[in-house]
């Protein structure tokens, strides 16, 4: 039934992504966090008094029983997406799952099939894509503004010391540069061009095998070609630029985040963008997920499970290429 009630959350995880979905949700009306669901009780407890949520609950199978709970936010490490993701379902509750969907194709395939057998929503929270600059661009897009797409130059690199205790650095819980921050660059390649027929990677591995830095080159079917980059190594400018034979645009750093754009044209003067709205790009997403619910659509237009099942296809065959360690 279509209501204009705001959307109970249930989030599943207390980390730092959880924390800021949290106070995202504070800024829109579209939704308010009514549960928290950890592995232990006192971790939901100072969670929930954090950020004032009433139900607390020491078990993930507790949180997504709730009957409070209309969507469940998945929010723990990457590996733990999957099986995450299906208890919500399996629940009857919808999803919205944090980047990545999962660590590999073949478990967003599960996750994606088990959202469609029982005919409910879920997406990938890839916050770029919501977000109201990435809208414009879109638009300009769709406009003709660009004239055909040559190609696509992104790059997501910090500085993070090498520590193997560190998640970021340990194959059992996902690390590695691409996995965590590199696909943003993919999404955003993927927003534009869609699906590559040709991929090349190169890659440095950290001490305990995952990838510490990745270059990656796309070909699209189009002609046209897209070069991504991620980090862990060193703090990049973080931007990214769509060409194309009429005119680019230089997306300021860091580009998935609210940033500033200009559009330069062939000839003639450029045009300066500047992000609209309020907040990180978290409630964006909230506020998406909350649309197409509450109007009985099971996947967002705007990020499609066959997009998502695309780049995670895209990020198996690089790390097959560069042959480092992801579990």
């Amino acid at each position: 039934m279509v209501t204009t009630e705001p959307l109970r959350w249930g989030l599943l995880g207390c980390g730092w992504v959880a924390g800021a979905f949290a106070r995202e949700l504070a800024l829109t009306d579209s939704g308010r966090p009514v549960a928290v669901g950890s592995r232990s009780q006192e971790s939901a407890d100072r969670f929930a008094d954090t950020y004032d949520i009433p139900n607390r609950h020491a078990s993930y199978e507790a949180l997504v029983a709730d009957p409070s709970v209309e969507v469940v936010y998945v929010a723990t490490p990457h590996p733990m997406h999957c099986a995450n993701a299906l208890l919500a379902l399996e629940a009857g509750k919808p999803v919205l799952v944090e980047k990545p969907f999962a660590m590999n194709a073949a478990e967003a395939r599960e996750v994606i099939d088990s959202a469609r057998a029982k005919g409910l929503f879920a997406m990938e929270a890839m916050w770029t894509r919501f977000l109201p600059h990435v809208g414009e661009i879109r638009r300009l897009l769709a406009e003709g503004a660009l004239g055909d797409i040559v190609m696509i130059l992104a790059d997501n690199g910090h500085w993070i010391r090498e520590d193997p205790s560190s998640r970021l650095f340990s194959p059992e819980l996902g690390g590695g540069a691409l996995l965590d921050i590199g696909v943003y660059p993919l999404s955003f390649v993927s927003m534009i061009l869609g699906k590559p027929d040709r991929i090349v990677a190169l890659s440095e591995p950290a001490s305990t095998g995952v990838d510490k830095q990745t270059s990656i080159l796309l070909g699209f079917a189009s002609g046209a070609q897209a070069m991504v980059n991620c980090s862990f190594a060193a703090n990049s400018g973080t931007r990214a630029t769509i060409v194309g034979t009429d005119a680019r645009i230089e997306m300021e750093g860091p580009f998935f985040t609210p940033t500033p754009f200009t559009l330069v044209p062939r000839e003639g003067e450029p045009t300066r963008f500047e992000p609209r709205g309020d907040g990180g790009g978290f409630r964006n997403e909230a506020d998406e997920v909350a649309r197409c619910i509450r109007s009985g659509v099971l996947e967002s237009p705007l990020m499609t499970l066959d997009e998502t099942l695309s780049i995670m296809a895209t990020m198996d065959t690089v790390l097959a290429q560069v042959n480092v360690t992801s579990e």
